[in-house]
């Protein structure tokens, strides 16, 4: 069903805005631009709307998470092996020699501080208009704005802070928080938050995103895979309390959206659960599993070289001595399909195409494992809710296996092995070594990087370094 149909796109501020279309299972194509100025982006309904969607294409820009920060957040840690040696594609990102003038480093800031500004001047633009959208409305887009902020805000963060919040309470120098609209160069300087403050506002966005989103966008599972709703914000609170160890609000949030015992499906607003085949996730799309995906097209892709398919087939490999090594991950595995080859360089398969797949942000096992890892962490020996919940997600790919582990640190280890297996490919293992504040492991020629050093996080851009009188380097 396609939710949206003949937008314009619209140019606000320094910004060109692009909308989204959709037409037939195909989402965010570009549309010849016209230029609005910033005087009447705001003057009617239609307009409105188009600048909720460009906040969500600046989102999945393929220098950010429509592309390349996912994979800088896989081929961080231990489970891929660079193949081609290309700086363009990220070889310094996987070795941890990164410098403040690489363009990663570059890009992906000012990509994701774009998505911020876009989402302050919605925001702006909604507040100096009263009256053109209907009090409920204006807070929905609202709330789709600060959603789509909120995730920028985290991956920077973690990116750029200089110790991950569990290093030491949030206490060190996180990202400038940018919580109003800049339209000019007034404003530039500003210092660095703490992690802390920056995760504060982090949570405050997603609590405001939870009451004012909708239920669901009625008659629309594409939309409810592509936009934000009220299941999408609980489910990444889930995902940021995790890093701040608050285990009992972890537990709290995941309790909106998982049931005490099976079958594991969520109650009320989108109907989300896991699907029968994993595979389904990655080739159908729009799934009671997606909770959050960006997509892509032939028409709108993330870009040459930024696209998760040329990076699992083409620039990296699996380690063959990484999680491909763990001899509990079975042949009869479904996830194990995905693996092409038994020699070097062996792929992975689970994206086969950059310009026909959406990237999935968060979905719902994520939020089950996030539910037993809390449950887990809480508990003084094996939690039965949270090892019920850790064999969902396996026998889903291999109905032979009950893992049993006898400890809570055996559960514990087992719900991370997991989310190395389930999640590979899709950026969550360097934030889930951040969040423990341990070393990244060594890989091939590239040694272990401890948590206190430098390269352990990204340098701040030297273009930043620059033009904003305010901000000190990661040192």
């Amino acid at each position: 069903m396609n939710y949206i149909k003949n937008l314009k796109t619209a140019a606000i501020a320094f910004t060109a805005v692009v909308g989204f279309a959709a037409c037939n299972k195909q989402y965010l194509e570009p549309i010849p631009q016209t230029v609005i100025s910033d005087a009447s982006a705001f003057e009617t309904p239609d307009r409105i709307l188009q600048q909720v969607f460009g906040v969500y294409s600046q989102l999945k820009n393929g220098n950010f998470l429509g592309g390349r920060t996912i994979v800088y957040n896989d081929v961080r840690g231990e489970d891929w092996v660079n193949v081609t040696g290309n700086v363009v594609t990220a070889v310094n990102v996987w070795n941890f020699t990164l410098i403040s003038t690489d363009n990663q480093v570059e890009n992906q800031w000012a990509v994701g501080y774009s998505t911020i500004n876009r989402a302050n001047v919605l925001i702006a633009g909604i507040d100096a208009n009263p009256g053109v959208l209907p009090a409920s409305l204006a807070n929905r887009y609202k709330a789709e704005a600060r959603f789509c902020r909120a995730l920028a805000n985290f991956y920077l963060v973690n990116a750029y802070g200089r110790r991950p919040f569990n290093a030491d309470n949030g206490a060190s120098l996180g990202i400038p928080l940018r919580l109003t609209a800049s339209t000019s160069n007034a404003g530039a300087s500003q210092p660095r938050a703490t992690v802390a403050q920056v995760y504060n506002a982090i949570l405050d966005d997603l609590n405001f995103a939870e009451t004012n989103l909708p239920l669901s966008y009625m008659g629309s599972s594409d939309s409810n895979v592509v936009r934000a709703h009220r299941n999408s914000a609980i489910a990444f609170k889930t995902r940021v309390l995790m890093h701040m160890n608050r285990w009992a609000d972890v537990i709290t949030e995941a309790n909106k959206l998982v049931p005490a015992t099976a079958p594991f499906q969520t109650s009320s607003g989108v109907t989300h659960r896991l699907n029968p085949a994993f595979l389904t996730t990655f080739r159908t799309y729009t799934t009671p599993e997606s909770i959050f995906s960006l997509p892509m097209t032939v028409l709108n892709a993330p870009g040459t070289q930024n696209g998760l398919g040329t990076y699992h087939n083409a620039e990296f490999a699996l380690n063959p001595n990484g999680i491909l090594a763990d001899a509990g991950w079975g042949a009869a595995d479904a996830r194990r399909a995905l693996v092409s080859g038994t020699v070097q360089p062996i792929r992975y398969t689970k994206y086969n195409s950059d310009n026909d797949n959406y990237v999935a942000i968060i979905r719902y096992a994520e939020v089950m494992l996030n539910l037993a890892e809390a449950l887990a962490r809480q508990a003084t020996g094996v939690d039965a809710r949270a090892l019920a919940l850790l064999n969902a997600i396996r026998q889903r790919s291999d109905a032979s296996v009950t893992l049993a582990p006898t400890t809570r640190d055996e559960l514990i280890a087992a719900i991370l092995n997991e989310r190395r297996i389930e999640f590979l490919g899709e950026g969550l293992r360097t934030q889930d070594i951040q969040r423990q504040n341990i070393a990244f492991p060594a890989k091939g020629s590239v040694g272990a990087v401890q948590p206190t050093a430098v390269a352990y996080v990204w340098p701040i851009p030297a273009s930043e370094l620059l033009y904003n009188t305010a901000m000190v380097p990661n040192q």
